[in-house]
C-alpha cells in the first residue's frame, strides 16, 4: 500500500514535509539487482539529499561510493551491508536485515527510472516547501525590505524548480560531433560574443560559462569596459545584458551609457547642463535606447550573489535570459552571510570570486567581472598578482584582462602616448596569453574605442 504523501502533523496545523517511502525502498532496492539503476538514480536525483530518510541518504552514499571506487563493484545486500560495517554506519540504517528489506521491497525489477522520478519529485516538493517557509520567516522577522525578501524567495524558488525537466543530454562523441562541424564550417562559436573592438576580437571570444576578468586601478576605464561591452551586447547585438553596478548609480550609468551612444560630454549629462547641440544628439540616439528593454542596469544596494543570480532568473523567467552579466566590481560585492566570523576579506573575495565562476557555468553565459588593483600597481604596468585582497581571481579566471594607462610621470595625460589605454591580455585559456591592444581612451564621451579603424 503506498503511503500518502503528508504524515501526521506533528505541529499544529503544519505538515510534513513530502515524502514517499515505498519509492525510496524500491528505488535503491532496484541498485541490487541491476548495476545500471545506479547510473539511472545517479542521472535522476541531484544529490542524496534527495532521499527523505537519513537511512537510505547513508545507504546511497555508500552505494555510489562502492559503484565509483571498484573497476567491477559487487552491490547486493551482502557486500553493501559489510561496507556499512566498515565505516560504522551499520546500525544507523537498521541492520543488514533492512538492506535485504529492500530487495524484497521491489515491485518490478527493471523500473528504477520511475522509482527515482517519484523521489526527486517529492524531494522538490520539499525544496519549494522550505523555500516558502524560509521566505515567510523572513517577513514575519522584519529583518529586510519587501524587495530584498521577495527577490531571495525568487531566487529560492528557482533553485528548488532546477532540474524539474529532465534534459536529455549529449554528452558522447557522436551526439557532438555534428555540431561541432556546423561551428567549424560556420567559422566561429555560434555561442561566443564578441567585443565593441576588432582587436581584441582577434585574441579572444567571450564564451558560455567563462569567468572574464577584467582588472584596473582607480580610475583607470575600468567601469568605461564594462559598460561600453554590454551596451555592445545588448544594443549592437540585440542581445540581454546585465549591469550588476556596485560603483555607480542608475543615474550615473543612464549618463555614461547616453555619453557613449550619442557623443555627449558625459559632465555635460551628469550636470545637468545640456546645449543645443548635445540636444540634438540625445535626440538622435532616443529611438535605440528607448527600445532597450532588454538592456538591464542594477544598482541595488549591497547586491549579493545571490541577488545577481536572482536577477539573472528573473530576466529568464521574463522572457529574456541575459546573454552577458557585468559585475561592477568584484570586491564592492556584499559577502553572503553564514554566521562565520573569523573569514579574513581574501577568504571573502575567494568566494565571490568562485561564485561568479559558478554562475557563469549554471546559466551557461560568460560572466565578466571587474576588479580592482592594489595600491602598488599605481604607476607601473599591471601584473595579475595586483589584485586587490585575493590572489584566487587569478585561478578561478578563463580570461584576464588588465588595463594600463601610459601616463606621464606627474600622472597626467600628457606625452607621446596620450589618450591611449592598453588592454594586456595576461590569462588567456583557449587562445595567446600576453597579447597588448591599445585602445583610444575617450574619457570625455565615457567610451573605448578601437584605434584600428
Amino acid at each position: 500500500m503506498t503511503e500518502p504523501l503528508w504524515e501526521p502533523n506533528t505541529i499544529a496545523d503544519e505538515p510534513a514535509m513530502p515524502h514517499n517511502l515505498e519509492a525510496e525502498r524500491a528505488a535503491l532496492g532496484s541498485v541490487f539487482f541491476d548495476l545500471a539503476a545506479i547510473d539511472i538514480l545517479d542521472r535522476t536525483l541531484s544529490g542524496y539529499e534527495d532521499f527523505y530518510e537519513q537511512r537510505h541518504q547513508i545507504i546511497w552514499r555508500t552505494v555510489l561510493g562502492m559503484y565509483c571506487r571498484d573497476r567491477k563493484p559487487k552491490i547486493d545486500p551482502i557486500t553493501v551491508s559489510a561496507e556499512l560495517l566498515a565505516s560504522g554506519e551499520l546500525t544507523k540504517v537498521g541492520g543488514a536485515a533492512y538492506l535485504h528489506q529492500l530487495a524484497q521491497s521491489v515491485p518490478v525489477v527493471g523500473n528504477a527510472a520511475g522509482y527515482a522520478e517519484i523521489v526527486r519529485e517529492h524531494a522538490q516538493l520539499r525544496a519549494v516547501l522550505a523555500a516558502t517557509r524560509k521566505a515567510s520567516q523572513r517577513v514575519l522577522s522584519a529583518a529586510n525590505t519587501a524587495a530584498e525578501i521577495l527577490e531571495a524567495a525568487m531566487a529560492d524558488l528557482q533553485a528548488a524548480a532546477k532540474g524539474v525537466d529532465t534534459v536529455d543530454e549529449k554528452l558522447s562523441v557522436a551526439d557532438r560531433w555534428m555540431g561541432f562541424i556546423d561551428e567549424l564550417e560556420a567559422g566561429h562559436d555560434p555561442r561566443a560574443l564578441d567585443t565593441p573592438w576588432p582587436d581584441l576580437n582577434d585574441i579572444i571570444e567571450l564564451k558560455p560559462g567563462q569567468l572574464v576578468t577584467v582588472g584596473a586601478g582607480t580610475g583607470q576605464g575600468k567601469s568605461l569596459l564594462g559598460m561600453n561591452l554590454a551596451a555592445h551586447v545588448a544594443l549592437t547585438r540585440g542581445k540581454p545584458a546585465l549591469v550588476a553596478s556596485m560603483e555607480m548609480g542608475g543615474s550615473e550609468l543612464m549618463a555614461r551609457l547616453t555619453a557613449a551612444e550619442a557623443g555627449v560630454d558625459v559632465d555635460h549629462l551628469i550636470r545637468r547642463k545640456l546645449e543645443a547641440a548635445d540636444w540634438e544628439k540625445v535626440f538622435r540616439a532616443a529611438p535605440k535606447m528607448q527600445n532597450a528593454g532588454n538592456f538591464i542596469l542594477d544598482d541595488s544596494p549591497n547586491l549579493t550573489l545571490g541577488k545577481i543570480r536572482a536577477r539573472v532568473r528573473w530576466m529568464a523567467a521574463s522572457g529574456w535570459p541575459p546573454a552577458i552579466v557585468v559585475a561592477d566590481y568584484l570586491q564592492l560585492l556584499t559577502p553572503e552571510s553564514n554566521g562565520k566570523k573569523e573569514k579574513t576579506r581574501a577568504n571573502e573575495v575567494a568566494e565571490l570570486s568562485r561564485g561568479l565562476k559558478l554562475l557563469a557555468m549554471e546559466f551557461e553565459i560568460p560572466v565578466v567581472a571587474l576588479a580592482q588593483f592594489n595600491r602598488g600597481a599605481v604607476g607601473r604596468q599591471p601584473m595579475v598578482s595586483d589584485f586587490k585582497d585575493s590572489s584566487s581571481i587569478e585561478q578561478d579566471s578563463n580570461v584576464i584582462i588588465l588595463m594600463h594607462r601610459p601616463l606621464a610621470e606627474d600622472g597626467t595625460d600628457t606625452g607621446p602616448r596620450a589618450g591611449e589605454i592598453d588592454l594586456i591580455v595576461a590569462k588567456n585559456r583557449n587562445g595567446a596569453s600576453g597579447r597588448i591592444v591599445s585602445l583610444a581612451f575617450q574619457g570625455r564621451f565615457a567610451r573605448l574605442r578601437s584605434m584600428a579603424g
